[in-house]
């Protein structure tokens, strides 16, 4: 399953449990209760989650009542949507590219190394 059905199904499965009678939430409710447009959280239960922030992703896991497992998932989700292969193919047409967290520190360090005045 690709990222973005997999972030549908989830978000629009957390609205459905939602209520005492578990009948679920409306999208309306779930976007108060966020603090969120309804047209943007329609997007985001859609699968356009890709540049949605923290802020935004925290304020759904509440008005979802996520755990702490789902809101991982949830952000884990969003991450994922934020390099997915679409935005790498457009940074790699642009002359730019990812760097990995090991690539980074790589690459400070050699920095460091460099500004360090030897005794």
């Amino acid at each position: 399953m690709d990222t973005r059905n997999e972030i549908r199904q989830f978000l629009t499965s957390r609205r459905a449990r939602i209520t005492p009678e578990r009948a679920g939430l409306r999208r309306e409710e779930v976007a108060l209760l966020a603090g969120v447009s309804v047209d943007y959280y329609t997007r985001l239960e859609r699968g356009n989650a890709s540049g949605v922030s923290e802020t935004v992703l925290e304020a759904l896991a509440r008005a979802l009542q996520l755990d702490d497992t789902e809101r991982t998932h949830l952000v884990d989700l969003a991450r994922e949507l934020r390099w997915s292969p679409d935005r790498r193919a457009m940074l790699a047409a642009n002359g730019l590219r990812l760097a990995t967290p090991t690539a980074a520190q790589d690459a400070a360090e050699a920095i460091l190394a460099r500004l360090t005045v030897r005794a």
